[in-house]
């Protein structure tokens, strides 16, 4: 008898954890009908009340069609640099107001489009495109050796940076 309802028992839960299972399956297919399921937010921390756009084309897209100029950080989670860099920026709230002037991304891959490693493929880099979607190679940081790198003490640096790639945009276009 001991054995029977062992094995009732056991069958109970089995049936109980598949229905289970079932119910989380259905609500994980309701939600990506709707809306693909993005990764946190695009914003990766970066700034969560701003707004990124998800992939380089639609980035170059917008910056286009919005004759806004295109700010993109590249950037790895696993990096302290970057983590570092990515506290400062979210935290100051110049660089975020400012921010909103622009078409956003931040990646955690390279693209393959070589102007955007101008000096080769490091993190956190930070390169701003202007609508007519040219690469501003000219707008760099102080290192020589890494002309789109900003440490968390540049950010007046990286401040006026941002105000040079919207001026030179209100001049130029």
């Amino acid at each position: 008898a001991m054995e029977k309802s062992c094995v009732s028992l056991f069958l109970l839960l089995v049936a109980v954890s598949c229905a289970l299972a079932k119910d989380v399956g259905k609500k994980d297919s309701k939600e990506s009908t709707a809306k693909p399921k993005l990764p946190q937010t695009l914003s990766r921390g970066w700034g969560d009340q701003l707004i990124w756009t998800q992939t380089y084309e639609e980035a170059l897209f917008r910056a286009k069609s919005s004759n806004k100029p295109l700010m993109i950080i590249h950037h790895l989670d696993d990096c302290p640099h970057s983590q570092a860099l990515k506290k400062v920026f979210a935290e100051n709230k110049e660089i975020q107001k400012l921010a909103e002037k622009f078409i956003l991304l931040n990646l955690v891959y390279e693209t393959t489009d070589k102007n955007l490693s101008p000096d080769g493929q490091y993190v956190p880099r930070i390169l701003f495109i202007d609508p007519t979607l040219t690469v501003r190679a000219d707008i760099t940081g102080r290192y020589s050796n890494r002309l789109y790198a900003y440490e968390p003490s540049d950010a007046s640096l990286l401040y006026s940076n941002m105000q040079k790639a919207l001026k030179l945009l209100k001049t130029e276009l």
